[in-house]
């Protein structure tokens, strides 16, 4: 039931995506567990705490951040599964915890402002998407940053999500998106958040790593399928630059891309003003065009869909069975 909930997901996102007017009208899940985040930071990371006691109370905020909405997960989706049908009114439910819609969205206005409004536009465009410093790139970095949020977001925003709905249902799904979001919020290395977040920055890496495996995979195969994508290169730079990554599952989705298309990505960059010293990922072109950005789109789509097709297939063998 739970790869069958997954799979129902997943093609309800594709149709429909998270309309607008819902999230004007009742807020989104990640805004709830962001509220939720922002709470337990003001009341649990006080700054006369010691470093251990913060990371005690990182500890406690994580397991109240997943358990609260873990639990309300557990009771929803209990009552709606006893109702005809019910699988597909939690699917509905699971469908928001993905981004498939979104993320292909967001990155296509990167290469549409580039394409319309020059670097300026496309600056604004990929601000919103990721946290360096926009005035400090060039078009080329423009066009990188947009295609590695893209690699890096299909994996944490899509597969996991997925995967975890696959694994635990609607609690397994939820749970995750509550620590994902732990992590973008707390998981950095701030005064305020290297202690506190301690915890959901170790935690995210761990229930990330066989999403951020398979994303590799699915872009890997998917590269067979996209004309001018190169699967063979893009399994090459997986094997080669995947593991030198600062982050033990950017690596996959990154190395696979830019294997795939040909290009050098990550690499040093500029964050709050730091410079964060980084592997290039593949041995390509550093100077990406918005052109690029369309090539990784359309092999972000091919890897989706056979994402999709495996959830319909798995949850077909499991009928059967």
């Amino acid at each position: 039931m739970f790869v069958l909930l997954a799979f129902l997901s997943l093609f309800v996102e594709l149709g429909f995506g998270y309309p607008d007017r819902l999230v004007r009208a009742i807020g989104h899940p990640v805004i709830w567990i962001g509220q939720l985040i922002s709470f337990l930071d003001r009341h649990l990371n006080r700054a006369t705490l010691s470093d251990m006691q913060r990371r005690i109370s990182g500890v406690a905020a994580l397991i109240v951040l997943m358990g609260v909405p873990a639990a309300i997960a557990f009771a929803i989706s209990t009552a709606l599964s006893a109702l005809p049908f019910g699988i597909i009114l939690v699917a509905i439910l699971g469908s928001s915890l993905l981004a498939q819609r979104s993320l292909a969205s967001h990155v296509k206005a990167v290469a549409d402002a580039l394409d319309q409004g020059g670097l300026a536009a496309g600056r604004r465009a990929v601000s919103m998407i990721v946290g360096r410093d926009p005035d400090q790139l060039d078009e080329a970095a423009v066009c990188r940053a947009a295609i590695e949020s893209l690699s890096e977001n299909f994996s944490d925003g899509i597969v996991a999500p997925a995967f975890w709905l696959g694994v635990g249902g609607l609690v397994g799904g939820v749970a995750y998106k509550a620590a994902n979001t732990a992590d973008s919020m707390i998981g950095h290395r701030t005064p305020r958040h290297e202690a506190f977040g301690w915890a959901a920055a170790r935690f995210d890496d761990l229930i990330n790593l066989p999403a951020s495996r398979l994303t590799g995979l699915l872009l890997v195969a998917a590269a067979a399928l996209v004309p001018g994508a190169d699967p063979k290169n893009a399994w090459r730079s997986v094997l080669r630059d995947a593991g030198k990554h600062r982050s033990p599952n950017a690596g996959w989705p990154e190395s696979a891309m830019a294997g795939a298309l040909g290009l050098a990505l990550a690499g040093p960059r500029v964050y709050g003003g730091m410079l964060v010293e980084d592997h290039t990922m593949g041995d390509g072109r550093r100077e990406a065009t918005s052109a690029d950005i369309r090539r990784a789109l359309r092999l972000y789509w091919t890897a989706d869909l056979i994402m999709i097709a495996g959830f319909g297939l798995l949850a077909a063998i499991v009928a059967i069975a």
